[in-house]
C-alpha cells in the first residue's frame, strides 16, 4: 500500500450509558447524519426489550451486548482467483470487522422486518438474536456453514 493508513478516529462514549460500543452502533443505525434520530431509536428500542425481557436478569444493554455477540461470526468466507477457477477461501475475521459485520447485520435485518416503528423492529431483532434465532443468526450461521463447507480450499489462504 502506497499510502500511510489512516488514523483511527477517537468515539465519544454515548450520552446515557457512558459506552463506546453503544455510538458505533448507533452510527450504522443512522440515516443522513441525524444522530439524536438515532439515538432516540436505539434508546427506545433498549426500552421495549427491557418490557419484552422482564423475566430475564438483565439490564436491556446487556441483553443488546449479547445479542450482538450472538450474531458476530467468527470466519467468512473471501473468493480467491488461483489460476483459472475462483474458490471460495475461509479466513478468520479481524476483531474489528467482527464487530462491524455484526452490528451491520442486526441494523440491516431490523430495517427489512415487519412492525410499526424502527424502534419495535430493532428491539424484534435484538431479542431475536438473543435467544439465537431471527435472520441476523441465521445469516452468522450461513457464513460458519460457507466455511466449513470450503474447509478444504483453506491452503489457498493470503
Amino acid at each position: 500500500m502506497r499510502k500511510s493508513k489512516p488514523k483511527k478516529r477517537i468515539l465519544l462514549p454515548d450520552p446515557k450509558f457512558g459506552d463506546v460500543q453503544v455510538t458505533r452502533f448507533v452510527n450504522n443505525l443512522m440515516l443522513d447524519g441525524k444522530k439524536s434520530i438515532a439515538y432516540n431509536i436505539f434508546y427506545d428500542a433498549l426500552d421495549i426489550v427491557g418490557e419484552k425481557m422482564k423475566d430475564a436478569e438483565k439490564a436491556p444493554l446487556e441483553i443488546w451486548k449479547q445479542a450482538l455477540e450472538n450474531i458476530t461470526p467468527q470466519v467468512e468466507v473471501k473468493s480467491r482467483r488461483v489460476g483459472g477457477a475462483t474458490f471460495q477461501v475461509p479466513t478468520e475475521v479481524r476483531p474489528e470487522r467482527k464487530v462491524s459485520i455484526s452490528m451491520k447485520n442486526l441494523v440491516l435485518y431490523s430495517r427489512k422486518r415487519a412492525g410499526r416503528s424502527m424502534a419495535e423492529k430493532l428491539a424484534g431483532e435484538i431479542v431475536a438474536a438473543y435467544n439465537q434465532e431471527g435472520a441476523a443468526y441465521k445469516r452468522k450461521e450461513e457464513m460458519h456453514r460457507m466455511a466449513d463447507a470450503n474447509k478444504a480450499f483453506a491452503h489457498f489462504r493470503v
